[in-house]
């Protein structure tokens, strides 16, 4: 898997999990094997397991394998996380991921990578070569005609990444839509070769934002990611801000994505230019991605 960092510069290559993923989603005997790893039961077991005290063990070697820190994350007053999914969903320090709070800027909502896609007039859009339609996407004709000729951005979380996601502009927050589904994982693996995006569970809301219109807002389960953890989906209709938590997934690589309606924003150069060369470009919570057009 190659990403590139804001500067330009290429990281990554092509790792055994990568492999591995592309045996599984494109053989035979993987899609048979792949079956039920795919069912969200197995993730509600997983994540049971995980929730577990006993769970705790996991997180050195884990933080080991994925080079996390925990210099920017609030330390429980134990000094120890209860379990994985504690420390998997774990909060960062006040200050550790700024918004830029110029209303001109468009910022990431996550840490993760992200990729740019135009929305054609007939309402497709491609993701890593996989055509896909407003209408598979949202499952609502009408709104998805209120994004045709617009822009997606999609962000995808590894397991490395901060988990935790944020509203990107001052608004009204409504309509919020849970879609079942199972859960491929998010790997550019599985992406090339299988429409994820429109099988998977993923949970949408609509914010009529200050500065970018009405932006639809989704969040995208995974392999091994049953809960996509969002706050006060009681409510219809929230008055939200630029950098306030919108919710976390638990364990496992997962996505988020913005919809633009067409004429809204000005998607930085260096993310257009790496999209259209199949490259993610890393960026974290708050980080510029784009302006208002």
């Amino acid at each position: 898997m190659k990403y590139a960092d804001r500067t330009g510069r290429i990281h990554g290559n092509d790792t055994l999990q990568d492999r591995f993923l592309r045996l599984l989603y494109g053989s035979l005997p993987g899609r048979l094997l792949l079956k039920p790893l795919i069912h969200p039961c197995v993730s509600r077991i997983g994540g049971y397991v995980l929730d577990s005290s006993l769970s705790s063990i996991l997180i050195r070697p884990f933080m080991r394998s994925c080079g996390i820190s925990l210099r920017d994350c609030e330390i429980p007053a134990t000094g120890c996380f209860r379990s994985f999914n504690a420390f998997f969903t774990r909060s960062l320090k006040e200050g550790a991921r700024s918004f830029d709070m110029d209303p001109d800027v468009l910022c990431s909502p996550c840490d993760g990578l992200v990729s740019a896609y135009p929305i054609s007039r007939t309402r497709h859009f491609f993701i890593k070569h996989t055509d896909y339609t407003l209408d598979q996407l949202l499952k609502d004709h009408k709104l998805a005609s209120r994004y045709t000729g617009g822009t997606a951005l999609v962000f995808r979380l590894t397991v490395s990444d901060y988990h935790r996601y944020a509203y990107i502009d001052d608004g009204k927050r409504s309509s919020y839509r849970r879609i079942p589904g199972i859960l491929n994982t998010v790997n550019p693996s599985a992406a090339a070769s299988r429409p994820i995006y429109k099988e998977n569970t993923r949970e949408y809301t609509l914010i009529k934002s200050q500065n970018f219109g009405t932006v639809l807002m989704m969040e995208v389960g995974a392999m091994m990611v049953g809960r996509i953890m969002n706050h006060h989906k009681a409510y219809t209709r929230l008055d939200v801000f630029r950098g306030q938590e919108k919710g976390y997934f638990a364990f496992g690589g997962s996505t988020v994505i913005l919809l633009f309606e067409p004429g809204a924003v000005r998607i930085d150069r260096d993310i257009l230019r790496n999209t259209a060369l199949d490259i993610e470009t890393g960026v974290r919570m708050g980080e510029p991605v784009g302006r208002r057009a």
